[in-house]
């Protein structure tokens, strides 16, 4: 099978190549998946868990990639609740070969059935998005309708779908950004835009919670302004900021079948849109992994038509 594989973590992404790979094998409670769309983040070269199995040990050369949408064409021992020709998508497992191939090994337990009438390229780019923002805002955050929640970089790939799916649920959403990301963000919902290079968070008032992507100082403005009992939930990484009289979570996405049942309904209803930017070929993979310019949305690896 084709697959995109990176062999040197010193090498980063200079050390990336289309390539042939032995074809997977399913284990226990696996299936073997063929791969219509698959989605990456950018970053994933420096997370450990992309060099290295659930024991520490190491597993390069390994394929980058964990969203993706396809049809089962396997099962292994075991495996129930899925069958051979369903369409799913879903989040692969972080220590495992990855989805920029045609062909990946997943456990059912981390997959959805997709809904004939969704797309593959757009069933793909759901799935990261989409439980990151559900679990962010409704798992670790609570949020309630009426709440007031502040979401960073509104316009983007995560923030997006959060901004959706935080007014689906009755709250009065916030938006931060660059000055020309407040069109988008208005687009996606957003009731009022703080441009962040010229614009104060302070100015704000109280939020309920915020859902941040930035970190750093950024957190720690957007935690002085969390009302009592409210949170900061964060998906940057561990930090030292903390609401006064409030909660700091830091998470990282795991895969939720049931979020992702809920999230591909509401897209098929018309409540959710996804923030895509480019669609590229496997052939293209490699390019599209390694930008020469800003590519404003996801990127989605098209591998079957």
């Amino acid at each position: 099978m084709k697959a995109i594989v990176v062999t040197d973590p010193e090498k980063d992404t200079s050390g990336m190549a289309l390539t042939e790979r032995p074809m997977v094998a399913a284990d226990l409670n696996d299936v073997i998946v063929q791969v219509y769309a698959s989605g990456f983040t950018s970053g994933e070269l420096t997370w450990p868990s992309t060099w290295a199995d659930r024991t520490g040990k190491d597993r390069t050369p390994t394929i980058p990639g964990h969203e993706l949408a396809g049809v089962v064409v396997e099962l292994g021992y075991g495996t129930t609740g899925l069958s051979v020709g369903q369409r799913v998508f879903g989040l692969t497992d972080w220590t495992r070969n990855g989805t920029l191939a045609e062909y990946v090994a997943v456990e059912a337990r981390n997959l959805a059935p997709l809904p004939a009438d969704v797309d593959f390229t757009e069933g793909a780019a759901l799935v990261m998005p989409g439980l990151t923002a559900w679990q962010g805002l409704f798992v670790h955050g609570n949020l309630q309708p009426g709440q007031t929640v502040l979401i960073h970089g509104a316009a983007g790939v995560v923030s997006s779908m959060a901004v959706q799916l935080a007014r689906h649920a009755g709250a009065y959403v916030i938006g931060t950004g660059r000055a020309a990301d407040r069109k988008t963000a208005l687009d996606f919902g957003v009731h009022q835009f703080v441009d962040l290079e010229n614009e104060k968070l302070e100015d704000l008032g109280g939020v309920d919670l915020v859902f941040d992507i930035f970190g750093g100082d950024i957190a720690s403005q957007s935690a002085s302004i969390i009302r009592d009992g409210g949170k900061l939930i964060t998906i940057a990484g561990p930090t030292d900021a903390r609401p006064a009289n409030g909660t700091t979570i830091d998470f990282v996405v795991e895969a939720i079948p049931a979020q992702l049942k809920e999230v591909v309904q509401l897209f098929r209803a018309g409540k959710l849109k996804n923030n895509i930017g480019q669609v590229a070929s496997l052939d293209e993979g490699v390019a599209a992994f390694n930008p020469t310019k800003r590519i404003k949305g996801k990127t989605i690896i098209q591998i079957k038509k």
